[in-house]
C-alpha cells in the first residue's frame, strides 16, 4: 500500500499563527519606524523569509493589512464604549482614542503615507470601519438627544480635524482636552439634552 506523500506545507492552524505573529511584530516595528526591514520583522516573528513572503509578498501588502487590523480595533472600541458608557461619554472617549492612535502610531502613519503615495488611487475603503464607528456613535447620541440632529460623519471628521494638527512631541493632553471640549460643545449646540422618546 502506497504511503501518503509528506508535505512541508504548514497546517492551516500553523499558517494562521504565523500570520498573526507577523502582524503583531509588524505593528510594533512599524509604529517605531516606517523603514524597518522586512527581514527584521520576519526574524522577530520567528518565521523564515519564504513563510513571510507567502503571507505578505510586498511591503505594501503588509502595511495595508496592519492598517486594516488597527482600523478594525479602533472601530470595535466604539461598540465596546456604547455598551459601558452613556452615548456622549462614549463619543468623547472614542475621540480621545483616535488622538492617542495618531500619537502612538506615528511610524505606522508614515508607512501608510509612503504606501499610499505608490498607489494609483488612495480611495477611502480603509477608513470604512472608522467611518461606520463614528456613524454608530453619532446615531446613538442623536437618539439620546445629547447632540443636535443631522450631524453627518463628514461634518464630524471636519470638526475633529484639529486632532491631526496637535504636536504630539510636546505636552499634548491639555490641547487635546480643550479640542474635545470645543467639539463636544459644538455637537451639543441645539441638542434636546434629553433622551428621545
Amino acid at each position: 500500500m502506497a504511503q501518503p506523500l509528506k508535505t512541508d506545507r504548514p497546517s492551516r492552524a500553523d499558517a494562521l499563527q504565523n500570520r498573526e505573529r507577523i502582524l503583531s511584530v509588524a505593528l510594533a516595528e512599524l509604529t517605531v519606524s516606517a523603514d524597518v526591514p522586512l527581514s527584521a520583522i520576519a526574524k522577530k516573528a520567528g518565521v523564515g523569509q519564504g513563510t513571510f513572503y507567502r503571507h505578505f509578498p510586498t511591503r505594501e501588502s503588509l502595511v495595508i493589512e496592519v492598517y486594516r487590523y488597527e482600523m478594525l480595533q479602533v472601530a470595535k472600541f466604539a461598540e465596546d464604549l456604547l455598551h459601558t458608557r452613556q452615548p456622549d461619554q462614549a463619543l468623547r472617549e472614542w475621540m480621545s482614542r483616535l488622538a492617542e492612535y495618531a500619537m502612538t502610531k506615528a511610524g505606522l502613519a508614515n508607512a501608510i503615507r509612503e504606501v499610499s503615495i505608490t498607489q494609483d488611487c488612495k480611495g477611502k475603503t480603509g477608513y470604512a470601519p472608522v467611518i461606520a464607528a463614528a456613524q454608530l456613535l453619532l446615531d446613538a447620541n442623536e437618539r439620546a438627544g445629547t447632540i443636535r440632529a443631522g450631524i453627518t460623519t463628514d461634518d464630524f471628521f471636519l470638526a475633529i480635524a484639529g486632532i491631526w494638527q496637535i504636536d504630539f512631541k510636546e505636552d499634548w493632553r491639555p490641547r487635546l482636552t480643550w479640542l474635545i471640549d470645543f467639539v463636544m460643545a459644538g455637537l451639543r449646540a441645539g441638542a434636546p439634552l434629553k433622551p428621545a422618546a
